[in-house]
Protein backbone atom coordinates (compact mmCIF):
# COMPACT_ATOMS: atom_id res chain seq x y z
CA UNK A 1 0.00 0.00 0.00
CA UNK A 2 0.92 3.45 -1.28
CA UNK A 3 1.99 6.03 1.76
CA UNK A 4 2.41 9.89 1.10
CA UNK A 5 5.31 11.25 4.04
CA UNK A 6 5.54 14.43 5.32
CA UNK A 7 9.02 15.89 6.18
CA UNK A 8 9.15 17.31 9.75
CA UNK A 9 13.11 17.92 10.10
CA UNK A 10 12.46 16.97 14.06
CA UNK A 11 9.74 19.26 14.59
CA UNK A 12 7.34 18.88 17.35
CA UNK A 13 4.10 17.60 16.41
CA UNK A 14 0.34 18.80 18.21
CA UNK A 15 -2.44 16.97 17.06
CA UNK A 16 -5.76 18.58 17.62
CA UNK A 17 -6.61 22.88 17.44
CA UNK A 18 -8.84 23.18 20.60
CA UNK A 19 -7.75 25.55 23.38
CA UNK A 20 -5.15 22.97 24.70
CA UNK A 21 -3.34 22.56 21.31
CA UNK A 22 -3.68 26.16 20.01
CA UNK A 23 -2.51 27.74 23.42
CA UNK A 24 0.78 24.39 23.39
CA UNK A 25 1.67 25.75 19.67
CA UNK A 26 1.64 29.56 20.97
CA UNK A 27 3.93 28.68 24.36
CA UNK A 28 6.36 26.96 22.14
CA UNK A 29 7.04 29.94 20.01
CA UNK A 30 9.42 30.38 18.76
CA UNK A 31 10.39 26.98 18.00
CA UNK A 32 9.03 25.18 15.12
CA UNK A 33 5.85 23.00 15.69
CA UNK A 34 3.68 21.67 13.28
CA UNK A 35 0.10 21.86 14.20
CA UNK A 36 -3.17 19.33 12.99
CA UNK A 37 -6.37 20.45 12.87
CA UNK A 38 -9.17 18.23 12.03
CA UNK A 39 -11.70 21.02 10.84
CA UNK A 40 -10.40 24.66 9.38
CA UNK A 41 -8.95 26.40 12.56
CA UNK A 42 -11.28 27.59 14.92
CA UNK A 43 -13.72 25.15 14.26
CA UNK A 44 -12.09 22.43 15.96
CA UNK A 45 -13.42 23.41 19.44
CA UNK A 46 -17.16 24.41 18.37
CA UNK A 47 -19.67 22.29 21.03
CA UNK A 48 -19.10 21.73 24.59
CA UNK A 49 -15.63 23.42 24.64
CA UNK A 50 -16.93 26.68 23.18
CA UNK A 51 -19.85 26.80 25.39
CA UNK A 52 -17.03 26.33 28.40
CA UNK A 53 -16.75 28.85 31.13
CA UNK A 54 -13.47 28.94 33.12
CA UNK A 55 -12.77 29.34 36.75
CA UNK A 56 -10.14 31.29 38.74
CA UNK A 57 -10.15 32.54 42.43
CA UNK A 58 -9.84 36.59 41.75
CA UNK A 59 -12.61 37.44 43.74
CA UNK A 60 -12.16 39.21 47.12
CA UNK A 61 -12.16 36.58 50.37
CA UNK A 62 -11.77 33.33 47.15
CA UNK A 63 -8.24 31.65 47.36
CA UNK A 64 -6.88 29.13 45.30
CA UNK A 65 -7.07 26.50 48.10
CA UNK A 66 -10.48 27.13 48.13
CA UNK A 67 -10.67 26.38 44.46
CA UNK A 68 -8.39 22.86 45.53
CA UNK A 69 -10.86 22.28 48.02
CA UNK A 70 -13.56 22.09 46.01
CA UNK A 71 -12.35 19.74 42.98
CA UNK A 72 -11.44 17.51 45.93
CA UNK A 73 -14.90 17.51 47.72
CA UNK A 74 -16.62 16.80 44.80
CA UNK A 75 -14.07 14.29 42.87
CA UNK A 76 -15.05 11.06 45.23
CA UNK A 77 -11.88 10.83 47.16
CA UNK A 78 -9.90 10.23 43.73
CA UNK A 79 -8.54 13.70 43.17
CA UNK A 80 -4.60 14.16 43.19
CA UNK A 81 -5.17 16.98 45.98
CA UNK A 82 -1.13 18.31 44.99
CA UNK A 83 -1.71 18.42 41.34
CA UNK A 84 -5.32 20.25 42.32
CA UNK A 85 -3.71 22.89 44.37
CA UNK A 86 -1.23 23.60 41.81
CA UNK A 87 -3.90 23.46 38.71
CA UNK A 88 -6.06 26.37 41.24
CA UNK A 89 -2.83 28.31 41.98
CA UNK A 90 -1.69 28.61 37.88
CA UNK A 91 -5.41 29.68 37.58
CA UNK A 92 -5.28 33.95 38.03
CA UNK A 93 -1.71 33.56 35.46
CA UNK A 94 -3.85 32.39 33.00
CA UNK A 95 -6.92 35.03 33.24
CA UNK A 96 -3.97 37.48 32.56
CA UNK A 97 -2.59 35.89 30.01
CA UNK A 98 -6.08 35.72 28.00
CA UNK A 99 -7.21 39.12 28.76
CA UNK A 100 -3.23 39.98 27.49
CA UNK A 101 -4.30 38.36 24.00
CA UNK A 102 -7.48 40.31 23.95
CA UNK A 103 -9.90 38.29 25.80
CA UNK A 104 -12.59 40.38 27.56
CA UNK A 105 -14.00 39.19 30.25
CA UNK A 106 -16.98 40.37 31.95
CA UNK A 107 -17.33 43.27 34.32
CA UNK A 108 -19.30 44.01 37.35
CA UNK A 109 -20.06 47.39 37.93
CA UNK A 110 -17.11 48.38 40.09
CA UNK A 111 -15.17 48.03 36.92
CA UNK A 112 -13.32 44.40 38.47
CA UNK A 113 -13.97 41.17 36.85
CA UNK A 114 -17.70 39.78 37.18
CA UNK A 115 -17.68 36.21 38.56
CA UNK A 116 -20.56 33.67 39.18
CA UNK A 117 -21.33 30.88 41.12
CA UNK A 118 -21.44 27.75 39.58
CA UNK A 119 -22.19 23.73 40.75
CA UNK A 120 -20.19 22.06 43.27
CA UNK A 121 -18.22 25.27 43.65
CA UNK A 122 -18.34 27.46 47.47
CA UNK A 123 -17.27 30.65 45.70
CA UNK A 124 -17.87 33.19 43.16
CA UNK A 125 -15.19 32.34 40.79
CA UNK A 126 -16.78 31.76 37.22
CA UNK A 127 -15.67 34.00 34.44
CA UNK A 128 -17.24 34.77 31.36
CA UNK A 129 -17.27 36.48 28.55
CA UNK A 130 -20.98 37.61 27.18
CA UNK A 131 -22.59 35.26 29.76
CA UNK A 132 -22.24 31.78 27.37
CA UNK A 133 -19.62 33.52 25.13
CA UNK A 134 -16.62 32.43 26.84
CA UNK A 135 -15.19 29.14 25.03
CA UNK A 136 -15.50 30.95 22.13
CA UNK A 137 -14.00 34.36 22.95
CA UNK A 138 -10.74 32.22 24.05
CA UNK A 139 -10.52 30.55 20.83
CA UNK A 140 -10.99 33.57 18.78
CA UNK A 141 -7.93 35.13 20.94
CA UNK A 142 -6.49 32.26 20.15
CA UNK A 143 -6.76 31.01 17.06
CA UNK A 144 -5.50 34.94 15.87
CA UNK A 145 -2.63 34.50 17.86
CA UNK A 146 -1.33 31.35 16.08
CA UNK A 147 -2.08 33.09 13.05
CA UNK A 148 0.16 35.77 13.23
CA UNK A 149 2.94 33.23 14.57
CA UNK A 150 5.17 32.11 11.96
CA UNK A 151 6.59 29.39 13.85
CA UNK A 152 3.69 27.47 13.90
CA UNK A 153 3.00 25.88 10.25
CA UNK A 154 -0.81 24.59 9.96
CA UNK A 155 -2.16 21.45 8.53
CA UNK A 156 -6.02 21.72 8.45
CA UNK A 157 -8.31 18.82 7.70
CA UNK A 158 -6.43 16.09 9.07
CA UNK A 159 -6.79 13.34 11.64
CA UNK A 160 -4.37 11.30 13.45
CA UNK A 161 -5.21 7.28 12.87
CA UNK A 162 -2.13 5.83 14.61
CA UNK A 163 0.47 6.67 16.65
CA UNK A 164 3.62 4.94 15.48
CA UNK A 165 6.06 3.74 18.09
CA UNK A 166 9.32 1.80 18.30
CA UNK A 167 10.53 0.05 21.35
CA UNK A 168 8.52 2.06 23.31
CA UNK A 169 8.77 5.49 21.77
CA UNK A 170 7.48 7.65 19.47
CA UNK A 171 8.31 7.83 16.06
CA UNK A 172 5.60 9.66 14.10
CA UNK A 173 2.06 9.46 12.73
CA UNK A 174 -0.43 8.24 10.80
CA UNK A 175 -2.42 10.41 9.44
CA UNK A 176 -5.99 10.80 6.59
CA UNK A 177 -7.61 13.40 5.20
CA UNK A 178 -10.82 14.36 6.49
CA UNK A 179 -12.69 15.15 3.11
CA UNK A 180 -11.06 12.35 1.28
CA UNK A 181 -12.49 8.72 2.41
CA UNK A 182 -10.53 6.95 -0.36
CA UNK A 183 -7.25 8.91 0.06
CA UNK A 184 -3.96 7.47 0.57
CA UNK A 185 -2.95 7.55 4.49
CA UNK A 186 -0.25 10.02 5.12
CA UNK A 187 2.64 9.52 7.46
CA UNK A 188 4.67 12.02 9.17
CA UNK A 189 7.64 10.68 11.35
CA UNK A 190 7.59 12.89 14.71
CA UNK A 191 10.66 12.78 17.70
CA UNK A 192 7.57 14.06 20.07
CA UNK A 193 3.59 14.37 19.85
CA UNK A 194 1.41 16.39 21.73
CA UNK A 195 -1.77 14.97 21.48
CA UNK A 196 -4.48 17.52 22.20
CA UNK A 197 -7.62 16.07 21.35
CA UNK A 198 -10.30 16.49 23.15
CA UNK A 199 -12.79 14.35 24.68
CA UNK A 200 -14.99 11.20 23.67
CA UNK A 201 -18.94 12.89 23.57
CA UNK A 202 -19.61 11.34 20.68
CA UNK A 203 -19.37 7.80 21.58
CA UNK A 204 -22.27 8.93 23.24
CA UNK A 205 -26.16 9.31 21.38
CA UNK A 206 -26.48 12.31 23.36
CA UNK A 207 -23.79 13.99 23.71
CA UNK A 208 -22.84 18.31 23.83
CA UNK A 209 -19.85 17.54 21.83
CA UNK A 210 -18.93 17.68 18.19
CA UNK A 211 -18.08 15.47 15.85
CA UNK A 212 -14.43 15.01 16.43
CA UNK A 213 -14.61 14.75 19.98
CA UNK A 214 -14.84 11.02 19.25
CA UNK A 215 -12.17 9.70 21.55
CA UNK A 216 -9.86 8.81 18.81
CA UNK A 217 -6.55 10.84 20.07
CA UNK A 218 -7.19 8.70 23.61
CA UNK A 219 -7.42 5.21 21.10
CA UNK A 220 -4.76 5.82 18.90
CA UNK A 221 -2.17 6.25 22.32
CA UNK A 222 -3.97 3.48 24.00
CA UNK A 223 -3.50 1.16 20.84
CA UNK A 224 0.19 2.16 21.43
CA UNK A 225 0.16 0.74 24.82
CA UNK A 226 -0.42 3.55 27.06
CA UNK A 227 -1.51 3.24 30.10
CA UNK A 228 -5.40 5.06 30.90
CA UNK A 229 -6.71 6.73 33.85
CA UNK A 230 -10.07 6.71 35.08
CA UNK A 231 -11.67 5.96 31.79
CA UNK A 232 -15.15 4.79 33.44
CA UNK A 233 -16.03 8.63 34.83
CA UNK A 234 -17.98 10.52 31.74
CA UNK A 235 -20.08 13.13 33.21
CA UNK A 236 -22.93 14.07 31.87
CA UNK A 237 -24.11 17.95 31.63
CA UNK A 238 -27.30 18.09 33.34
CA UNK A 239 -28.97 20.79 31.39
CA UNK A 240 -28.68 20.08 27.78
CA UNK A 241 -30.94 21.26 25.35
CA UNK A 242 -33.02 18.25 23.99
CA UNK A 243 -33.92 17.53 19.99
CA UNK A 244 -30.53 18.94 19.07
CA UNK A 245 -27.24 17.20 18.17
CA UNK A 246 -25.07 18.18 19.46
CA UNK A 247 -27.01 19.41 22.28
CA UNK A 248 -26.27 22.70 23.13
CA UNK A 249 -25.67 23.46 26.77
CA UNK A 250 -27.38 25.30 28.90
CA UNK A 251 -25.03 27.27 30.91
CA UNK A 252 -24.28 26.40 34.72
CA UNK A 253 -24.20 30.23 35.63
CA UNK A 254 -27.85 30.47 34.73
CA UNK A 255 -28.14 28.39 37.97
CA UNK A 256 -25.61 30.26 39.68
CA UNK A 257 -27.40 33.65 39.31
CA UNK A 258 -30.89 31.81 40.36
CA UNK A 259 -32.41 29.88 37.37
CA UNK A 260 -33.88 26.70 38.84
CA UNK A 261 -34.75 23.17 37.81
CA UNK A 262 -38.54 21.98 37.84
CA UNK A 263 -40.74 18.99 36.48
CA UNK A 264 -43.58 19.43 34.27
CA UNK A 265 -46.17 20.15 37.49
CA UNK A 266 -43.46 23.24 38.66
CA UNK A 267 -41.81 20.78 41.30
CA UNK A 268 -38.82 21.40 41.94
CA UNK A 269 -37.25 18.25 42.94
CA UNK A 270 -33.48 18.97 43.62
CA UNK A 271 -34.81 20.50 47.36
CA UNK A 272 -34.96 17.00 48.50
CA UNK A 273 -31.69 15.46 47.04
CA UNK A 274 -29.10 17.73 47.67
CA UNK A 275 -28.48 20.80 50.15
CA UNK A 276 -27.15 22.73 47.27
CA UNK A 277 -30.46 22.22 45.20
CA UNK A 278 -29.52 23.34 42.09
CA UNK A 279 -26.06 24.15 42.60
CA UNK A 280 -25.40 20.23 43.61
CA UNK A 281 -22.35 18.55 41.62
CA UNK A 282 -23.58 17.62 38.23
CA UNK A 283 -23.60 13.71 38.93
CA UNK A 284 -26.19 14.36 41.50
CA UNK A 285 -27.95 17.04 38.99
CA UNK A 286 -27.90 14.76 36.44
CA UNK A 287 -29.69 11.40 38.15
CA UNK A 288 -31.99 13.78 39.03
CA UNK A 289 -33.28 14.69 36.16
CA UNK A 290 -33.23 11.27 34.86
CA UNK A 291 -35.30 10.40 37.83
CA UNK A 292 -37.99 12.58 36.85
CA UNK A 293 -37.81 11.30 32.81
CA UNK A 294 -38.25 8.37 33.38
CA UNK A 295 -41.45 9.08 35.64
CA UNK A 296 -42.58 10.87 32.59
CA UNK A 297 -42.83 14.10 34.94
CA UNK A 298 -40.26 15.86 32.44
CA UNK A 299 -37.28 18.64 33.46
CA UNK A 300 -37.11 22.30 32.91
CA UNK A 301 -34.78 24.67 33.29
CA UNK A 302 -36.83 27.75 34.56
CA UNK A 303 -34.69 31.09 33.58
CA UNK A 304 -37.54 33.35 33.63
CA UNK A 305 -36.79 35.52 36.14
CA UNK A 306 -33.17 34.81 35.52
CA UNK A 307 -33.54 36.47 31.59
CA UNK A 308 -35.10 39.05 30.13
CA UNK A 309 -35.01 41.40 26.35
CA UNK A 310 -31.27 41.39 26.32
CA UNK A 311 -30.88 37.62 26.10
CA UNK A 312 -28.80 37.48 22.75
CA UNK A 313 -26.78 39.98 24.35
CA UNK A 314 -26.43 38.39 27.78
CA UNK A 315 -26.45 34.76 26.87
CA UNK A 316 -25.67 34.68 22.70
CA UNK A 317 -25.27 30.76 22.54
CA UNK A 318 -28.44 29.89 24.46
CA UNK A 319 -30.44 32.47 22.38
CA UNK A 320 -29.24 31.01 19.58
CA UNK A 321 -30.20 27.35 20.83
CA UNK A 322 -33.54 28.31 21.68
CA UNK A 323 -34.40 30.40 18.31
CA UNK A 324 -33.77 27.42 17.03
CA UNK A 325 -35.90 25.03 18.99
CA UNK A 326 -38.81 27.79 18.29
CA UNK A 327 -38.35 28.89 22.44
CA UNK A 328 -38.47 32.25 24.14
CA UNK A 329 -36.40 31.50 27.73
CA UNK A 330 -37.77 34.62 28.56
CA UNK A 331 -41.32 33.12 28.91
CA UNK A 332 -40.83 29.63 29.04
CA UNK A 333 -38.95 26.76 30.97
CA UNK A 334 -36.78 25.29 28.68
CA UNK A 335 -36.54 21.11 28.28
CA UNK A 336 -33.03 20.03 29.46
CA UNK A 337 -31.86 16.15 29.85
CA UNK A 338 -28.09 15.15 30.79
CA UNK A 339 -25.87 14.71 27.57
CA UNK A 340 -22.31 12.93 27.87
CA UNK A 341 -20.52 16.24 28.28
CA UNK A 342 -16.25 15.65 29.61
CA UNK A 343 -14.62 12.68 29.90
CA UNK A 344 -12.64 12.52 33.61
CA UNK A 345 -10.49 9.91 31.90
CA UNK A 346 -8.13 9.60 29.59
CA UNK A 347 -4.34 9.19 28.24
CA UNK A 348 -2.77 9.40 32.41
CA UNK A 349 0.05 12.12 32.48
CA UNK A 350 2.43 13.66 35.50
CA UNK A 351 2.59 17.19 36.37
CA UNK A 352 4.12 18.36 33.07
CA UNK A 353 1.83 16.53 30.86
CA UNK A 354 4.33 13.45 29.98
CA UNK A 355 2.24 10.22 28.98
CA UNK A 356 3.81 6.55 29.90
CA UNK A 357 4.86 6.70 26.02
CA UNK A 358 8.76 7.99 25.53
CA UNK A 359 7.99 11.12 23.30
CA UNK A 360 4.33 11.24 23.85
CA UNK A 361 2.59 14.20 25.63
CA UNK A 362 -1.17 14.90 26.57
CA UNK A 363 -2.89 18.00 26.98
CA UNK A 364 -6.49 19.32 27.73
CA UNK A 365 -9.74 16.65 27.58
CA UNK A 366 -7.73 13.45 26.19
CA UNK A 367 -5.69 13.90 29.26
CA UNK A 368 -5.99 12.46 32.81
CA UNK A 369 -4.24 15.01 35.14
CA UNK A 370 -5.73 13.58 38.44
CA UNK A 371 -7.48 16.90 38.91
CA UNK A 372 -10.74 15.50 38.62
CA UNK A 373 -11.12 12.14 40.50
CA UNK A 374 -14.66 11.01 40.01
CA UNK A 375 -16.67 14.44 39.08
CA UNK A 376 -15.38 17.67 37.29
CA UNK A 377 -16.57 20.79 38.00
CA UNK A 378 -17.59 23.55 35.95
CA UNK A 379 -15.30 25.98 35.05
CA UNK A 380 -11.85 23.59 35.47
CA UNK A 381 -11.80 22.08 31.47
CA UNK A 382 -10.31 25.27 29.90
CA UNK A 383 -8.50 26.03 32.60
CA UNK A 384 -6.36 22.71 32.57
CA UNK A 385 -6.42 22.78 29.03
CA UNK A 386 -4.65 26.30 28.94
CA UNK A 387 -1.98 25.11 32.58
CA UNK A 388 -0.91 21.64 30.93
CA UNK A 389 -0.28 23.11 27.39
CA UNK A 390 1.96 25.64 29.24
CA UNK A 391 3.51 23.01 31.19
CA UNK A 392 4.04 20.79 28.33
CA UNK A 393 5.79 23.67 26.03
CA UNK A 394 8.48 24.66 29.49
CA UNK A 395 9.44 20.52 29.37
CA UNK A 396 9.43 20.54 25.63
CA UNK A 397 12.03 23.79 25.90
CA UNK A 398 14.69 22.08 27.58
CA UNK A 399 14.24 18.46 25.40
CA UNK A 400 16.35 18.66 21.75
CA UNK A 401 15.18 15.92 18.83
CA UNK A 402 17.53 14.58 16.15
CA UNK A 403 16.22 14.12 12.77
CA UNK A 404 13.32 11.30 12.11
CA UNK A 405 14.26 8.81 9.86
CA UNK A 406 11.33 7.97 7.11
CA UNK A 407 9.00 5.84 7.89
CA UNK A 408 7.94 2.30 5.60
CA UNK A 409 4.65 2.48 4.64
CA UNK A 410 4.16 -1.22 4.41
CA UNK A 411 2.57 -2.48 7.30
CA UNK A 412 0.43 0.47 8.10
CA UNK A 413 -3.35 0.32 7.99
CA UNK A 414 -5.81 0.76 4.88
CA UNK A 415 -7.89 3.48 4.90
CA UNK A 416 -11.06 3.41 5.21
CA UNK A 417 -13.41 1.34 2.98
CA UNK A 418 -17.04 2.59 4.02
CA UNK A 419 -18.25 5.64 6.18
CA UNK A 420 -19.19 4.39 9.48
CA UNK A 421 -22.61 4.25 9.46
CA UNK A 422 -24.81 1.53 10.40
CA UNK A 423 -21.90 0.32 13.19
CA UNK A 424 -21.18 4.10 14.62
CA UNK A 425 -24.93 4.34 15.21
CA UNK A 426 -24.58 1.28 17.44
CA UNK A 427 -21.94 2.03 19.50
CA UNK A 428 -23.14 5.35 20.52
CA UNK A 429 -26.50 3.69 21.16
CA UNK A 430 -25.00 0.78 23.09
CA UNK A 431 -22.86 3.39 24.73
CA UNK A 432 -25.70 5.84 25.92
CA UNK A 433 -28.26 3.11 26.99
CA UNK A 434 -25.69 0.82 28.89
CA UNK A 435 -22.85 2.86 30.13
CA UNK A 436 -24.88 6.27 30.50
CA UNK A 437 -25.56 8.04 33.35
CA UNK A 438 -27.45 4.76 35.09
CA UNK A 439 -24.89 1.63 34.90
CA UNK A 440 -25.65 -1.94 35.91
CA UNK A 441 -23.84 -5.27 35.89
CA UNK A 442 -25.80 -7.39 33.48
CA UNK A 443 -26.16 -3.78 30.69
CA UNK A 444 -22.12 -3.48 31.23
CA UNK A 445 -21.41 -7.10 30.31
CA UNK A 446 -23.25 -6.96 27.55
CA UNK A 447 -21.74 -3.89 25.95
CA UNK A 448 -18.40 -5.03 26.63
CA UNK A 449 -18.60 -8.17 24.65
CA UNK A 450 -20.78 -5.97 21.82
CA UNK A 451 -18.22 -3.17 22.19
CA UNK A 452 -15.61 -6.01 21.87
CA UNK A 453 -17.07 -7.35 18.14
CA UNK A 454 -16.82 -4.21 16.81
CA UNK A 455 -13.21 -2.62 17.43
CA UNK A 456 -12.34 -6.99 16.38
CA UNK A 457 -14.41 -6.51 13.59
CA UNK A 458 -14.16 -3.69 12.00
CA UNK A 459 -12.52 -2.55 8.54
CA UNK A 460 -12.89 1.01 9.19
CA UNK A 461 -10.16 2.50 11.44
CA UNK A 462 -11.73 5.35 12.72
CA UNK A 463 -14.63 3.11 13.90
CA UNK A 464 -12.40 0.70 15.56
CA UNK A 465 -10.78 3.11 17.21
CA UNK A 466 -13.85 4.85 18.37
CA UNK A 467 -14.74 1.10 20.05
CA UNK A 468 -11.03 0.89 21.43
CA UNK A 469 -11.94 4.04 23.34
CA UNK A 470 -15.82 2.72 24.24
CA UNK A 471 -14.02 -0.79 25.63
CA UNK A 472 -11.93 1.26 27.91
CA UNK A 473 -14.86 2.70 29.28
CA UNK A 474 -17.02 -0.46 29.45
CA UNK A 475 -14.70 -2.71 31.22
CA UNK A 476 -13.59 -0.12 34.02
CA UNK A 477 -16.99 0.64 34.44
CA UNK A 478 -18.11 -2.96 34.23
CA UNK A 479 -14.94 -3.09 37.15
CA UNK A 480 -16.05 -0.69 39.76
CA UNK A 481 -18.36 -2.12 41.19
CA UNK A 482 -19.50 0.46 43.23
CA UNK A 483 -20.67 4.16 42.58
CA UNK A 484 -18.44 6.86 43.42
CA UNK A 485 -18.98 10.77 41.70
CA UNK A 486 -20.27 10.50 37.77
CA UNK A 487 -19.92 6.63 38.11
CA UNK A 488 -23.55 5.29 39.03
CA UNK A 489 -24.17 1.63 39.22
CA UNK A 490 -27.50 0.75 40.61
CA UNK A 491 -26.18 -2.32 41.63
CA UNK A 492 -23.57 -1.38 43.55
CA UNK A 493 -25.17 2.03 44.95
CA UNK A 494 -22.60 2.96 47.52
CA UNK A 495 -19.39 3.85 47.14
CA UNK A 496 -16.89 0.93 48.39
CA UNK A 497 -13.68 1.84 49.92
CA UNK A 498 -12.36 -0.66 48.39
CA UNK A 499 -12.18 0.71 45.38
CA UNK A 500 -11.01 4.01 46.83
CA UNK A 501 -8.07 4.19 44.18
CA UNK A 502 -7.93 5.67 40.73
CA UNK A 503 -7.79 3.04 37.63
CA UNK A 504 -4.97 2.39 35.84
CA UNK A 505 -5.74 0.91 32.99
CA UNK A 506 -4.32 -0.62 29.00
CA UNK A 507 -5.73 -1.78 25.84
CA UNK A 508 -4.48 -5.42 26.54
CA UNK A 509 -6.83 -5.13 29.66
CA UNK A 510 -9.72 -4.44 28.66
CA UNK A 511 -9.45 -6.69 26.07
CA UNK A 512 -8.58 -9.39 28.27
CA UNK A 513 -11.80 -8.81 30.17
CA UNK A 514 -14.11 -8.75 26.92
CA UNK A 515 -12.11 -12.15 26.63
CA UNK A 516 -13.48 -13.52 30.03
CA UNK A 517 -17.32 -11.56 29.61
CA UNK A 518 -17.27 -13.71 26.01
CA UNK A 519 -16.19 -17.15 27.64
CA UNK A 520 -18.98 -16.73 30.42
CA UNK A 521 -21.58 -19.01 30.07
CA UNK A 522 -24.93 -17.71 28.89
CA UNK A 523 -27.69 -17.80 31.68
CA UNK A 524 -29.63 -20.74 31.80
CA UNK A 525 -33.50 -19.61 31.39
CA UNK A 526 -36.41 -21.05 33.43
CA UNK A 527 -38.02 -23.82 31.79
CA UNK A 528 -41.28 -22.08 31.11
CA UNK A 529 -38.90 -19.23 29.34
CA UNK A 530 -36.80 -21.61 27.10
CA UNK A 531 -39.90 -23.83 25.71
Amino acid sequence: MHCDQIETSGQIVIVGAGVAGLSCALSLAPRPVILISATALGEESFGATMQADIAAAVSAGDSADSHAADMIAAGGGLVDEDAARALARDAAGRIEHLMRLGVTFDRDPRGGLATSRAAAHSARRILSVRGDFTGQAIVAALVAAVRATPSIQLMEGYVADTLLTDNGAVRGLQLRRTDENDAAPVLMAAPAVVLATGGIGRLFAATTNPDHANGIGLAIAARAGAVIADPEFVQFHPTAMTGQDPAPVVSESLRGAGAILVNRRGQRFMLPRHPLVDLAPRDTVARGIMAELTAGRGAFLDARDVLDEDVAERYPVLHRACIAAGLDPTRQPIPVAPAAHFHMGGIAVDGRGRSSIEGLWAAGEVAATGTDGANHIAGNALLSALVFADRIAEDLSGCSFARCPALHDSAFAAPPRAHAGPGERTLREIMTSQVGVIRDEDGLADAVTAIARLERDSLDPALRNMASTALLIATAAWSRRESRGAHCRVDCPAENPVFAQRTMTTLAAAREIADELAARPAPRLPRSLSA
